[in-house]
């Protein structure tokens, strides 16, 4: 019978090691010192590479920031079937409402087991 995932002879001593006390190989005395970082050009302003200038009013800052909002709150808002209307209809019940349709579902299921209990005359 031999080993099925291994090698069929122990390795575990086949290489001479070390003296017990003896220093570990000598290795690099310190990581290699990084180069310096190139930068070319002159500073950009944050959203100014978008073609714009950067002398952009108020107005015109916050009318884009209205237009993306909306954009934003039209694109949540798209419906996505059957399954995203079930789920944002039960996000919108309270805990009131939870109880009171699992109260009407436990009453229909006492309802329909009399009917059955009726009919096989138990």
């Amino acid at each position: 019978m031999g080993n099925i995932c291994g090698k069929t002879e122990s390795d575990n001593f086949s290489s001479p090691g070390r003296i017990v006390g003896s220093a570990p190989p000598a290795g690099p005395k310190s990581a290699p010192v990084p180069k310096k970082a190139v930068v070319g050009g002159p500073g950009r302003t944050l959203g100014a590479d978008r073609g714009s200038s950067s002398a952009e009013s108020p107005d015109q800052a916050r009318q884009r920031a209205a237009e993306a909002a909306e954009a934003r709150a039209a694109a949540s808002n798209k419906s996505g079937g059957k399954l995203q209307s079930q789920l944002s209809a039960q996000k919108r019940q309270n805990r009131n409402d939870t109880l009171k349709e699992a109260s009407r579902n436990e009453i229909q299921a006492r309802e329909a087991e009399e009917a059955a209990n009726v009919r096989n005359y138990n």
